[in-house]
């Protein structure tokens, strides 16, 4: 009998509908329910008798979150490998060269083989590499509509956008504050653009974590006793072409790369 590893062989056999009739407000959260054992797979109406018989009751796991992580990009990389990465570039706005299939990250080449070898010299962390095979896995090519909308109003963003604040715009607002030059470099340094016609913020720019998945950031600096405030938005097809789960992940991933930027590199703070 099969055993699970981590929540993510739970989460990929879902049909990733949020459709919450197994009473979990996600898929996300039934397949953690599921590996931590406080629900069955059978629970959700999706799975058939025959596959949920399959499996037995999760691995005793007592590693680490970031372990866990690492066994997740584990499971995708087998994922990956039975895909015909050539057709899967032609939906995902991604080039086949080479026997690579190579996307736009932030404006950097990440590559990915039939191996499921990396070749980049962007230096990502392991949650950018998780949505990053998520979108290549996942991604069902709808076109970007340049149609604004805050995480919460992305399908099943509702669940996901008070962590979402506290986990990416917080911490994205508290370097803007502390690092002003950071924001304002973000554009040349990631190959993004300046808006200056909407949302009437003193920092508006468009970046490109995925070649579909584009991000907007506002930035409103203090004034006149108001502290500084810092919103992130989404097009509205995000949610087809990465979900919102990997919405999420893709957002702490860029978060984290970029205090790690400010770090690294002596931007100068107040």
């Amino acid at each position: 009998m099969l055993q699970f590893n981590n929540v993510m062989e739970v989460f990929k056999l879902l049909d990733k509908t949020n459709c919450r009739k197994c009473h979990e407000k996600t898929c996300m959260a039934f397949a953690a329910a599921v590996f931590k054992g406080e629900k069955r797979l059978e629970e959700c109406p999706f799975i058939s008798r025959d596959t949920a018989s399959l499996y037995g009751p999760p691995k005793a796991s007592k590693n680490s979150p970031e372990i866990d992580l690492e066994e997740s990009i584990a499971a995708m990389r087998e994922t990956i490998r039975g895909l015909d990465l050539k057709s899967r570039a032609e939906i995902i706005q991604a080039v086949f060269h080479n026997e690579k299939l190579t996307l736009k990250i932030m404006g950097k080449d990440f590559s990915v083989d039939s191996n499921s070898t990396i070749y980049t010299d962007l230096h990502v962390n392991n949650w950018v590499v998780i949505s990053s095979f998520n979108y290549i896995i996942q991604c069902k090519g709808v076109p970007v509509r340049n149609e604004w909308v805050p995480f919460r109003e992305l399908p099943g963003g509702l669940d996901w956008y008070r962590l979402f604040g506290q986990q990416c715009e917080k911490p994205l607002k508290n370097l803007g504050d502390t690092y002003p030059d950071l924001l304002k470099d973000l554009v040349d340094l990631f190959s993004g653009k300046h808006v200056t016609e909407q949302f009437q913020s003193d920092i508006s720019m468009v970046l490109f974590p995925l070649p579909l998945v584009p991000m907007l950031i506002c930035y409103w600096e203090p004034e006149d006793g108001m502290e500084s405030s810092l919103n992130l938005f989404f097009d509205a097809t995000a949610g087809h072409n990465l979900g919102i789960e990997g919405v999420y992940l893709l957002g702490v991933g860029i978060t984290q790369m970029f205090e790690k930027l400010a770090l690294l590199h002596g931007f100068q703070n107040h």
